[in-house]
């Protein structure tokens, strides 16, 4: 058992690191579409790589949708985030590392902020729509048995991350992922509004996988009243008594 944490740990360390590593490192270019398909695009190739291994989370709010709907244990739900915020911190310290200060300071190690226009409030509700999105799809794609689609939910789940990221980009930084904000916070000490970005995705992500687990995953309950009575065939050749 503790070697099948320690596999499924390490997906998710590998799948975040990831993450952190070329999601924060794409906004030196200062380019919102830029980052949206940097974003997306790792988190599709990694939710493909290992999602028969850790469900492919790469993100403590989905990890928390799981935890609510009884998906996953609370023991295995505690590694995964162990894991994920450990891998973000190693991302954001390599990043740190080999990018130049000047440009660390431009991007703020891909620390996210609250557009100066909206509020902090906005900026709670704007993370966590976004990440009911993220999360919804996570569960019709991955969770749903019925769905397809497991084949493809590392594309499905990579696009919902490009399209979030290119509405929110300049508003909140579309962060949808406590890991993903949590880095350069901790490595930069870049912490002004901290609590938008884990309010707001852990309580999307939260009504997301509750909403979805209660509509579809649930056992449809057998329809009340009395039992439909079913009328015996004639054998074959016999005629129908009149």
């Amino acid at each position: 058992m503790a070697g099948d944490y320690f596999r499924r740990a390490a997906a998710e360390f590998v799948g975040v690191f990831a993450l952190v590593f070329v999601g924060g490192g794409s906004l030196i270019y200062g380019d919102v579409t830029g980052a949206a398909l940097a974003h997306g695009l790792v988190i599709a190739v990694m939710v493909s790589a290992v999602g028969h291994i850790s469900g492919g989370h790469i993100n403590p709010a989905v990890t928390f949708g799981f935890f609510v709907t009884r998906r996953i244990t609370v023991r295995l739900a505690a590694v995964y985030w162990v894991a994920q915020l450990t891998a973000a911190i190693a991302g954001a310290a390599l990043l740190a590392w080999v990018l130049p200060t000047q440009i660390q300071n431009g991007i703020n190690l891909g620390a996210p902020a609250v557009y100066t226009q909206i509020t902090s409030g906005q900026g709670v509700v704007i993370e966590a729509v976004l990440t009911f999105f993220l999360v919804w799809v996570v569960f019709a794609t991955a969770a749903d048995a019925r769905g397809a689609f497991k084949q493809i939910a590392g594309l499905a789940i990579g696009f919902t991350i490009t399209l979030d990221v290119l509405f929110a980009g300049k508003l909140t930084g579309g962060m949808m992922n406590p890991a993903r904000a949590f880095d350069p916070q901790l490595v930069g000490n870049h912490w002004t509004n901290w609590w938008v970005w884990y309010l707001g995705p852990l309580a999307g992500g939260a009504v997301a996988a509750v909403l979805y687990e209660l509509l579809y995953l649930r056992p449809t309950p057998a329809p009340v009243g009395p039992p439909e009575i079913e009328l015996e065939e004639p054998a074959p050749g016999e005629a129908a008594a009149e």
